[in-house]
């Protein structure tokens, strides 16, 4: 996990994930709700956690149950900060990283990189792509 994870655990207030065994288990145990208004203080709008993460509605409703985020969700959170940690290392800066996941790429169709990470392929995709601008071979 590298950086990412030392970035991750920081931001979740958790011992850095150091390899995929550990990130396995912060998913399988499934996060608290309150990761959501970290989301939020991180500079995610409201309407990109209700598309990539879950419902403003499903939220409060497993607030007021007292219960954890789906395994699922949990996997989304941590693959989108995977991936906003990976986009600030390349960019230098959080503003910067942002700015960058919400404009449509043309290495990717045009799509909105922000908006494939509701899939692990697509989260893949924007990966490798951070990789490549990271070597050098595009920008």
């Amino acid at each position: 996990m590298g950086a990412a994870g030392a970035q991750i655990g920081e931001w979740l207030g958790v011992p850095p994930p150091t390899t995929d065994e550990e990130v396995f288990e912060l998913v399988q145990g499934r996060l608290d709700p309150s990761v959501v208004p970290l989301l939020l203080k991180l500079g995610f709008e409201r309407k990109e956690i209700d598309a990539l993460i879950i419902p403003m509605r499903t939220l409060q409703h497993r607030r007021s149950r007292g219960e954890k985020l789906t395994v699922e969700e949990s996997d989304r959170v941590l693959g989108v900060l995977r991936t906003l940690s990976l986009t600030q290392e390349v960019y230098g800066s959080l503003d910067r990283a942002l700015a960058w996941l919400r404009r449509p790429n043309p290495r990717l169709n045009d799509s909105v990189p922000l908006l494939l990470l509701n899939t692990s392929v697509g989260s893949r995709r924007v990966e490798e792509l951070l990789i490549q601008i990271d070597e050098g071979m595009f920008i």
